[in-house]
C-alpha cells in the first residue's frame, strides 16, 4: 500500500456545448477531494459572465466541504452576471439540499439534456 489516497487526484471531464462549459462530478466530494475541484471551479468563474454545467449524476458523495465548494462556484459566477446549473437525478442529494437550506440556492436539472435545453430557452427568450 502506498500510502497515496487515491481521491486526492479526482479527475473531474469537462467538454463545452457551445458557451458552456459542462463537468462531470465523479466519485466523492470531500474534505480530500474538494481543494483541487474548488481551484478548478474558481478557474472557469474567474472570467466575466461564466456559465457552467455541473453534472452530478456520478457523484457517490458529497459533504459539507463540497457543498461549500458548490456555493462557492454559485457565487462566484452569479457575482460576474453568469450562470451555474446542476444537473442531479438524486433525490438523496435533493433531500440534503433542502435539509440544509439550499434547496432554493441552486438550478437543479434532472438531466443534461435538460439542463442544456432550458439554456437554450432562456437565451432565446432575452
Amino acid at each position: 500500500m502506498s500510502g497515496i489516497d487515491s481521491r486526492s487526484a479526482p479527475h473531474h471531464p469537462e467538454h463545452t456545448v457551445g458557451e458552456i462549459t459542462v463537468v462531470e462530478l465523479r466519485g466523492e466530494i470531500d474534505i480530500f477531494t474538494a481543494p483541487p475541484l474548488a481551484a478548478r471551479l474558481d478557474a472557469l468563474t474567474a472570467a466575466p459572465h461564466p456559465d457552467l454545467v455541473l453534472d452530478l449524476r456520478s457523484t457517490a458523495f458529497i459533504d459539507c466541504t463540497g457543498l461549500g465548494v458548490l456555493c462557492r462556484a454559485r457565487n462566484r459566477a452569479e457575482a460576474r452576471y453568469g450562470r451555474l446549473r446542476l444537473v442531479t437525478d438524486s433525490a438523496g442529494f435533493r433531500r440534503i439540499l433542502r435539509a440544509v437550506g439550499l434547496a432554493g440556492v441552486f438550478e437543479l436539472h434532472s438531466s443534461l439534456s435538460e439542463a442544456l435545453a432550458r439554456t437554450s430557452e432562456a437565451v432565446a427568450t432575452s
